[in-house]
C-alpha cells in the first residue's frame, strides 16, 4: 500500500471497524483467523474465509507479518493455520509486490491471469490446488 493510504488518519478507525466486524459478526463466523506473537506482542495475523461458486473453497483475505519477522517461518505458519493443504485456495496480492508474490509461489500458489484494481492498487489473483 502507498504511504498516502497508510498515513491517512481514517485508516486506523477503518481497520478497527473491519476487525471488530470480522471477529464478532455472525456473518463471518466461518472465517479462520490466526495470530502470531512473540514475547506478548502481536507480530502477524492471517484470515481466510469460504468462497461460494468458485473453483476454490478458501480465500486468503489477510496475511501480515512485521518486517523484522520476514523469513522466520511466521508467514508460512499463519498461512497453514488458516488454509489446509487439502483445500483449493485463492488470494489477491498487490502487483508489483515481488516479495509477497515469491512467498506465495513458494507456498504453491500461481498467478491465474486475473487482475483487479482496488483503491488504486493493482492486484493479481493467485490460486493453489489442493495437495
Amino acid at each position: 500500500m502507498s504511504d498516502a493510504v497508510l498515513d491517512d488518519p481514517k485508516l486506523l478507525p477503518s481497520r478497527e471497524r473491519f476487525w471488530t466486524g470480522a471477529l464478532t459478526d455472525e456473518r463471518w463466523a466461518s472465517n479462520r483467523v490466526a495470530v502470531a506473537e512473540r514475547k506478548g506482542s502481536l507480530i502477524g495475523i492471517a484470515m481466510s474465509g469460504t468462497v461460494e461458486n468458485e473453483a476454490w473453497t478458501q480465500q486468503l483475505y489477510v496475511l501480515y507479518v512485521l518486517n523484522e519477522h520476514h523469513g522466520s517461518g511466521v508467514g508460512t505458519a499463519l498461512l497453514n493455520a488458516v488454509i489446509d493443504a487439502d483445500e483449493n485456495a485463492a488470494l489477491w496480492v498487490g502487483d508489483p509486490n515481488p516479495r509477497a508474490q515469491a512467498f506465495y509461489r513458494k507456498s504453491g500458489f500461481v498467478h491465474d491471469g486475473a487482475i483487479k484494481f482496488e483503491d488504486n492498487v493493482r492486484e493479481v489473483r493467485m490460486t493453489r490446488a489442493a495437495a
